[in-house]
C-alpha cells in the first residue's frame, strides 16, 4: 500500500468525518477535487492512483494541477482556489502523519490562492421581476411548481441547495406563514412570507399532496430538484420572459441573481423601526459584516439618524429665521 492511499483514506473517516464532522458537501467536494488530482496525476505520469506515493504531489505538480483546471477545463479563478483548498487540507493533515516528507508539504502549503476581480451579481428590477414570474405556462403542473419556485426564490433570498433541500413540513402557509430551512453554515433560518407568495404556495401545495418529509419542489421522478435542473430552469424561463422585457438579456440570470433580487426588495421593504434582528431573520447565511449587518445599519439610519438630522435642520432654519430683522 502506497503512503497517499492510507493517508488519504484517513483523511476522510477520521478528520472529514470523525474530527470535523463535515457536511456533506465539503466531503463531496473534497472527493471531486481528488478524483481530478488522482485522474490528472495518472494522464501525466502513468502511474495508477494505487501506487502512487505522497512525493509524486509536488509542488509542481500541484501547480500543473491547477493550471489544468483553470485552462483546460475553463473553473474560474475562484473555483480553482476552492481545489487549492482542499490540496492544501489534505496536506495539513498529512503533516502530521509523515514529518520525513516536511520538505515536500511546507512547498504545497506555500501555493497561494491566486487573486481575480470580483465580478458584481446583478439583481432584477420589479419589471424584469413580473416578466420573469409570468414566464412559465401555469395551464401546466410544471409550470405552476415553476412559478411558486420563482416566487419563493425572489421573495426569500433561499441559495438554491436551501430551495432543493425544502421538504413540505419546512413551510407554514397558516396564520404566522414563514418557511424554516437550515442554510449555510449549518444555521437554522426562518423567514416570513409575503400575502403574495402564501397564496400562491396554498394553491400548489394543496395540488402537490405528499407525506411532510417530501420534497417541495420534486422532480420527474419524484425526487428534489438538482441544483443544475433550477438553474436551468431559471436561465429558460429568463429566454422566455426576454421577449416581453428585452433588458433580460443583457443579464445573466442564476439562482443566485434570484437572491440577490430577494435581499435589494426586502430591504427597500424595511419600514422605519425595523432593526437589525429583523433584518438578520431575513438575511441569515450572511456573513454578519455584510449580508444582515448592512441591511440592519441601513433600517436604523433611514429610522433613527436620517430623521434626527432633518430635526436638527429644521429646528436650526426656525432658528435662523427668529434671529432675522
Amino acid at each position: 500500500m502506497s503512503t497517499l492511499a492510507p493517508t488519504l483514506e484517513a483523511f476522510f473517516s477520521q478528520r472529514l468525518l470523525a474530527q470535523k464532522n463535515a457536511s456533506p458537501h465539503t466531503v463531496a467536494s473534497y472527493r471531486d477535487c481528488y478524483r481530478l488530482l488522482l485522474g490528472f496525476v495518472h494522464d501525466t505520469t502513468g502511474t495508477r492512483p494505487s501506487d502512487l506515493r505522497l512525493d509524486d504531489l509536488d509542488a509542481p505538480m500541484i501547480g500543473a494541477f491547477l493550471d489544468h483546471l483553470e485552462h483546460d477545463r475553463g473553473l474560474s479563478v475562484a473555483s480553482r482556489n476552492t481545489r487549492l483548498a482542499a490540496v492544501h487540507s489534505l496536506f495539513r493533515y498529512a503533516a502530521l502523519r509523515h514529518p520525513e516528507h516536511a520538505a515536500l508539504i511546507q512547498r504545497v502549503l506555500a501555493i497561494p490562492a491566486k487573486r481575480a476581480e470580483r465580478a458584481i451579481v446583478c439583481f432584477l428590477t420589479p419589471p424584469e421581476v413580473d416578466a420573469l414570474l409570468n414566464s412559465p405556462d401555469r395551464s401546466r403542473w410544471t409550470g405552476r411548481r415553476d412559478h411558486a419556485l420563482l416566487l419563493l426564490a425572489i421573495q426569500t433570498g433561499l441559495r438554491v441547495s436551501e430551495l432543493t433541500g425544502l421538504r413540505l413540513r419546512d413551510i407554514q402557509v397558516a396564520t404566522g406563514a414563514h418557511v424554516r430551512c437550515t442554510g449555510k453554515g449549518r444555521k437554522d433560518r426562518c423567514t416570513p412570507l409575503t400575502r403574495q407568495t402564501v397564496a400562491v404556495l396554498r394553491v400548489y401545495l394543496a395540488e402537490r399532496g405528499g407525506i411532510p418529509d417530501d420534497p417541495v419542489f420534486p422532480g420527474p421522478r419524484g425526487g428534489p430538484l438538482s441544483r443544475d435542473a433550477v438553474r436551468r430552469l431559471v436561465e429558460r424561463h429568463t429566454a422566455t420572459a426576454a421577449q416581453n422585457c428585452p433588458s433580460l438579456t443583457s443579464k445573466k440570470t442564476s439562482p443566485h441573481v434570484l437572491r440577490h433580487t430577494g435581499h435589494e426588495a426586502a430591504g427597500k421593504r424595511m419600514r422605519p423601526r425595523h432593526h437589525l434582528v429583523v433584518a438578520r431573520s431575513l438575511f441569515w447565511g450572511c456573513k454578519s459584516v455584510t449580508g444582515c449587518l448592512f441591511w440592519g445599519l441601513r433600517a436604523w439610519f433611514l429610522s433613527v439618524v436620517l430623521p434626527t438630522v432633518r430635526d436638527m435642520d429644521i429646528c436650526a432654519r426656525h432658528r435662523r429665521r427668529r434671529l432675522l430683522p
